[in-house]
Order: C-alpha cells, then sequence, then structure tokens
C-alpha cells in the first residue's frame, strides 16, 4: 500500500472541503460528492436557484455551503439558512492569490456571524488572511480561516500558521 495503516487513519480524519467557483454548478455536484467532498461550497450566483443547489448537495449526503463575493450582499443567505453548513466570505475578489484583504468585508463578516447566530453554521475567510488581520476576522466572527500566500511566502510555513493561529484565536468572541 502507498500509505500505511496508520497515515490512512489520518486521511481520513481529514476534512475535504470543496469550493466550487464554476457556472453552472448543479452538473458538477455529484462528481465531487463521488471524488470524495465532505462539505461543498457553490458561490451564490452560481446558478440559477441556490436553494435547489443547496437541497441537491444535502442529497449527496454531503455539508453544504455557500460564498459569497466581495459585492454579494449577505442578504442573499436569508431563505436558506436552513440548509446550510458553512458561509464562506471571501474577502478578496477571487480569482487569483496575493491580493490584499479588503477591510470592508469586516462589516460583512460581522453580519453573516449576527444572521447565523444560534445555528452551527461555520464562518470562513477566504483572501488576504495573515497574522496581521487574523485577530480582526476572528473578532468580526470568522471560525475558519484560509492562508495561503501568507504562508506559503512566508520563510516558515509552520511559523507562519503558528502566527495566524495565535492571532486569531487570542481574541475573545
Amino acid at each position: 500500500p502507498l500509505y500505511s495503516s496508520a497515515a490512512s487513519d489520518v486521511y481520513k480524519r481529514q476534512v475535504f472541503d470543496v469550493h466550487l467557483m464554476i457556472s453552472p454548478v448543479d452538473r458538477y455536484l455529484e462528481a465531487f460528492a463521488k471524488a470524495g467532498a465532505d462539505l461543498i461550497t457553490v458561490h451564490a450566483e452560481a446558478g440559477p436557484h441556490l436553494d435547489r443547489s443547496l437541497q441537491h448537495i444535502r442529497a449527496l449526503g454531503k455539508k453544504a455551503g455557500v460564498s459569497l463575493n466581495p459585492s454579494t450582499p449577505a442578504s442573499v443567505l436569508r431563505h436558506v439558512l436552513d440548509r446550510l453548513d458553512l458561509v464562506l466570505v471571501m474577502t478578496v475578489n477571487p480569482g487569483f492569490g496575493g491580493q490584499a484583504f479588503i477591510p470592508a468585508m469586516l462589516d460583512k463578516i460581522s453580519e453573516v456571524r449576527d444572521m447565523v447566530r444560534g445555528r452551527n453554521i461555520d464562518i470562513e475567510v477566504d483572501g488576504g488572511v495573515t497574522r496581521a488581520n487574523a485577530a480582526d476576522v476572528a473578532r468580526a466572527g470568522a471560525n475558519v480561516l484560509v492562508a495561503g500566500s501568507a504562508i506559503f511566502k512566508a520563510k516558515s510555513y509552520a511559523d507562519e500558521i503558528r502566527a495566524i493561529r495565535t492571532a486569531a484565536t487570542s481574541v475573545e468572541v
């Protein structure tokens, strides 16, 4: 075998979180579910019927998420909250790495936090997350932070991950 049984146990415990930035999205949901996705996140604009897309993800036995681009209002979530496990707030315009965090998105993160309060819905942030803004992002309400460029441009990946994690967990929410 390629991995020892101990190693494959570790891989079995990992969450395969798929962020589909494609349109139309519905025709690809089953393929990603069959490929092993645990959580499938679609953009609110990726199809004509967000509610139907989320129902389809759930019918496939997967957790469902919605991604909000910077210009997408949080209000698109209002009528699908009961179908969500995750809201992904894009804090840059999607398309390429290394972009600067858009500070106005802190207000959107807070708005989403207020909308999902009392529900078991994660708030994920992707785009421009660094050790310098991780505390602000967590304070606004995010509990899942995605950091790409900040980590890969660092001298030590482990030190940068540790610094971001420390900053994010140092705030009281």
